[in-house]
């Protein structure tokens, strides 16, 4: 059901020469966050300059990971009402939620539940109609979950080539079963390893995504009842209340490789055991744990891939940049939630007379305290510290009277406390960093359906620069 040129691209992949861009997430609904948008078009932007640039043939591929369990990360979108509140709209749970891998999860009729509370808040747009019917399309009663999302990211950009993997594809897995049996061969190797760069990088001052158990294996074992982690103890293997040798299920890996499951790390050497990946395209905590790898990678023959952090971005919409430009507003100014960067604007925003008569007022409140305990030395010399108290509390009154006089401010002019509030909930919903919060169903009312392809086309390709953009 791929778009044609997501189906041709794949077709490219089979070409020795090509090689891949990898990227991915879990199956948020509706599509998760908003960096999952990002993170995909950075990965096609870097697959785009290997062949423009570089005449390599390179395609994209979006990594689904359906095999994960923790239905309650992926089950709520956060989006934005009309007055720029942050809501949660969350999908009750299905059968088998938080038990099996979320391949096998299928939604019932609270998907349908959840999409009408969706519309009831969203504001309403040009695009709010089109974006539910094509969310309806894709997410209802019995669809499968992960189906859902890698269908909605085909209508997305699959016309641009994009191809998207779904990570529990049965077809896939005899092609890793021997990753899989070398785990079990060697049952703890992985974790070792693993602890081992834990330890580097926290005495460089680093502190690591991933420290397993030192009984740890990097697989689950998935049966009918759901996925299930394997511990290690002296050969033995455990899952569950099941104890076999660790040879066992080695054997059993091989031939049987669809009951066994990558954890967080091993999954990225069995993708890139599947794809002829030159790049994956990370996130901050994916790039954290992507460093405690390489003697992992080493381990199990695999090739190690470049890493590159995706894109990070701020959408704001028109008021809300006129306002920052206007007032002079810097960005990471209204992150906080409370009232200082708002209280300051005002004070900028005050008569320069009212500033320099309070300023003018404490110095000359200062200076005559000191001819003061001058005069009474001669008097009385513990008198100076009665001054320095009366001072005090003299300056104390005239900090009161300054916020004061910035509550006054404040109650007269609404306007701009609504349109600072305005831009800090669309900035900073929550006090959170915008992409890693709304869910991308937001930006595609707010800003088209098109978001996807402008992005595509304008988003500069440049790492480590945070970039605001007005759509």
């Amino acid at each position: 059901g791929a778009p044609a040129e997501a189906r041709a691209a794949a077709d490219r992949l089979r070409h020795p020469a090509t090689v891949a861009v990898l990227t991915g997430q879990q199956a948020g609904v509706f599509g998760g966050p908003l960096y999952t948008l990002l993170k995909t078009v950075t990965a096609m932007q870097l697959a785009r300059r290997l062949r423009d640039e570089f005449g390599t043939p390179a395609e994209a591929i979006f990594w689904v990971d359906e095999e994960d369990h923790d239905w309650a990360e992926i089950r709520s979108a956060d989006v934005l009402d009309a007055e720029r509140a942050l809501k949660k709209v969350t999908v009750s749970d299905v059968d088998g939620a938080g038990t099996h891998m979320v391949s096998r999860l299928v939604f019932d009729e609270g998907i349908g539940d959840a999409l009408a509370e969706l519309e009831s808040v969203l504001e309403p747009t040009d695009s709010t109609a089109d974006l539910l019917a094509a969310l309806r399309r894709r997410y209802h009663p019995g669809a499968r979950v992960s189906d859902a999302f890698a269908g909605w990211l085909d209508d997305l950009l699959g016309r641009h080539g994009l191809v998207v993997y779904q990570s529990a594809d049965a077809a896939a897995k005899p092609l890793v079963g021997d990753l899989f049996a070398h785990e079990l061969e060697h049952a703890g190797r992985t974790t070792q390893l693993a602890r081992h760069a834990a330890a580097a990088m926290r005495a460089l001052g680093h502190e690591p995504q991933v420290e397993p158990g030192e009984d740890s294996v990097a697989l689950f074992h998935v049966d009918d009842t759901g996925r299930h982690s394997i511990k290690h103890t002296g050969g033995q293997c455990h899952v569950g209340e099941t104890t076999s040798s660790c040879r066992e299920l080695a054997a059993r890996a091989k031939s049987d490789p669809g009951a066994f499951s990558p954890n967080v790390l091993l999954r990225p050497l069995v993708q890139d055991r599947l794809f002829p990946t030159v790049c994956y395209v990370s996130g901050p905590s994916e790039l954290a744990y992507q460093a405690q790898l390489k003697e992992v990678y080493r381990e199990f023959g695999v090739e190690l891939p470049l890493l590159y952090p995706r894109a990070t971005a701020t959408l704001l919409d028109a008021p809300s940049i006129r306002f920052l430009e206007k007032r002079k507003v810097k960005l990471d100014a209204l992150h906080a939630q409370d009232d200082s960067a708002f209280n300051k604007l005002l004070e900028s925003q005050l008569p320069p007379s009212v500033e320099s008569a309070l300023d003018e007022t404490g110095r000359d409140i200062a200076r005559r305290a000191e001819q003061l305990k001058k005069e009474l030395g001669a008097l009385d010399p513990t008198l100076r510290g009665a001054v320095d108290t009366t001072v005090e509390r003299m300056q104390d009154a005239l900090k009161t009277l300054h916020h004061k006089i910035i509550g006054a401010a404040k109650k007269k002019d609404d306007t701009l406390r609504r349109q600072f509030q305005h831009a800090r909930a669309v900035a900073f919903p929550g006090g959170h960093q915008q992409e890693r919060v709304v869910n991308l169903a937001y930006a595609l009312n707010r800003y088209g359906l098109s978001l996807p392809d402008r992005l595509l086309e304008s988003l500069p390709l440049d790492a480590g620069t945070h970039f605001v953009l007005t759509l």
